[in-house]
């Protein structure tokens, strides 16, 4: 029996975060380039946003290029950003066969123009789809977007719209790119670092992590149903004990 047989289509989380790690691992293992390992990452990221909008799964967030990653070497992110832009290209049809409704988040304003207009281009023409939400962290870290809401929250301080005894975590998570978006459920990342690098950090307070070996290159459908079937059969607890979440328990 595959997982996805196996998974409860009824508890399915609502939103899934993905740290797509492990392409350029991928390429060295083949003598290749790391550009090629992520453009074979590419059918990945197709194969993973067909596969949750098929199942249900609302919302998909990945984490497709940090602030980090700018300190690369020039070559490899001019090859990213050309990569973005002919995949946008390129998958826009894919997307409004699936119904998927593309968004962004990160300091979008330090990405290429190029690649920015491609990127606003597929957001408007898929901004009219429903089924699933998948959005692309660019130029993201936590670490920024925090910061960016601390500053957004004293502005409105210094202005006098706001008393500081009135800010609280839903303010502060209004002030966030995720604002409409809602925290993710489970966190999967692969290539078997077990490690957050800067994603997320304030969504992720209660999110189930998922760390597998595969790399992403190599991520399918049944990775995929493998992490949410897992994910099912957690105890989420929320601070409090066993008893509370089933009475059952004695």
């Amino acid at each position: 029996m595959s997982f996805k047989e196996k998974i409860d289509l009824k508890r399915l989380p609502l939103h899934i975060a993905v740290i797509m790690d492990g392409n350029g691992r991928w390429a060295k293992q083949r003598g290749k380039l790391r550009v090629f390992g992520h453009e074979s990452g590419v059918i990945a990221v197709r194969e993973t946003a067909e596969a949750c909008a098929e199942i249900g799964v609302k919302f998909l967030t990945l984490y497709a290029f940090s602030t980090e990653n700018w300190n690369r070497p020039k070559k490899e992110v001019d090859a990213l950003m050309s990569l973005l832009v002919k995949s946008l290209n390129k998958e826009t049809k894919t997307l409004m066969d699936n119904d998927i409704r593309l968004r962004a988040i990160g300091d979008l304003s330090q990405l290429d123009p190029q690649c920015r207009q491609q990127l606003q281009e597929t957001i408007e023409v898929t901004s009219g789809n429903r089924r699933m939400d998948l959005n692309l962290a660019l130029s993201y870290s936590a670490r920024w977007e925090i910061t960016e809401a601390t500053r957004k929250i004293a502005e409105l301080v210094k202005a006098g719209e706001l008393l500081p005894e009135n800010i609280n975590q839903e303010l502060f998570s209004s002030m966030l790119t995720t604002k409409n978006i809602p925290d993710p459920e489970l966190l999967i990342r692969t290539s078997g670092e077990n490690r957050i690098s800067n994603f997320l950090l304030w969504q992720i307070a209660y999110s189930e992590l998922y760390f597998t070996p595969v790399l992403w290159p190599d991520f399918r459908r049944e990775h995929l149903y493998e992490a949410i079937y897992e994910f099912q059969h957690r105890e989420r607890r929320f601070g409090k004990i066993s008893e509370q979440i089933n009475p059952r328990i004695k």
